[in-house]
């Protein structure tokens, strides 16, 4: 990964390599040296150490060697595993499959007192049916070319929604206007979505917001890409290619603050489930 898409990486790659600079300085060892010592190019070394390509877990055991650091290794990969961790590719995250990813996401679930999920694409995951659900997945498994474990996953995930009927958890949730119309799944499967939609905004614990599709955007916030705020420390990007983990406090800063944003273009109550109830309108009409 030559480049990094968040601060939160680069924060990350750019301490790692302040560190890999450090010890080659310690051990009075020029690039050119610690390159030969390697066995691989000067480009390398200075690519690495102005953290514009990300280190193998090789090739930060090869630098602690060369630098005569063989102590400090193992704890620069784990550092190297953690900023690669901030972004993750989802062909990368589901090579065995969806379910594996779902269970991962649990204990994080279980653990969270609010949520904060703007959804821009797609229904958020604790609201999705189980029919949504299987059609969402499917459609994923065959555009990334990932084993088919669809059934499994959506059990996951059903699982992982029932914190929205527990306790101690609370979800603030805005959903664009186009994530009601956009079809998933046939007919049945997304009336039984958006009928799902209106019985989750009765639920104590959720506060259930519909952004208009034709609601004015000057100087307030335009469409963003879909993320989850986990409490207050950390944050779930989703992008075509990869999942984006934001932990720096700036950078989650600039989520929080986007969100409350986005909260002024919502309505609320009756007004978002007329929303609602003109999309299933809109679908009966479509099928007639």
């Amino acid at each position: 990964m030559s480049q990094f898409p968040t601060s939160s990486v680069q924060e990350a790659r750019a301490a790692l390599a302040a560190r890999l600079r450090e010890l080659r300085l310690d051990a009075g060892i020029t690039s050119k040296e610690l390159a030969h010592r390697c066995g691989w190019s000067v480009a390398k070394s200075s690519r690495i150490e102005n953290a514009v390509t990300a280190p193998a877990d090789a090739d930060i055991r090869a630098w602690s060697v060369a630098c005569g650091a063989d102590g400090e290794a193992a704890d620069l990969v784990a550092a190297n595993r953690q900023a690669d961790s901030m972004y993750l590719q989802w062909k990368r995250l589901q090579r065995s499959g969806m379910k594996q990813l779902a269970e991962a996401s649990t204990k994080l679930y279980e653990r969270t007192r609010l949520f904060r999920v703007y959804a821009s694409h797609v229904m958020p995951g604790y609201l999705q049916t189980p029919g949504y659900a299987t059609a969402l997945m499917s459609t994923i498994a065959g555009f990334r070319g990932t084993p088919d474990d669809v059934r499994e996953a959506v059990d996951v995930r059903m699982h992982r929604s029932r914190v929205i009927h527990e306790g101690g958890h609370r979800f603030a949730t805005l959903i664009e206007e186009n994530v009601l119309h956009h079809r998933v799944g046939d007919q049945d499967v997304m009336a039984g979505q958006l009928g799902n939609l209106l019985a989750a905004m009765t639920l104590p614990s959720m506060s259930l917001g519909v952004i208009p599709a034709a609601v004015a955007r000057d100087g307030v916030m335009w469409p963003l890409e879909q993320f989850t705020v986990f409490d207050d420390s950390r944050i779930h990007v989703e992008l075509l290619a990869a999942k984006v983990t934001v932990t720096a406090p700036g950078e989650l800063d600039i989520y929080l603050r986007a969100f409350a944003r986005l909260t002024e273009l919502a309505v609320y109550g009756a007004d978002a489930r007329g929303l609602i109830v003109n999309a299933i309108d809109a679908l009966d009409r479509a099928g007639a």
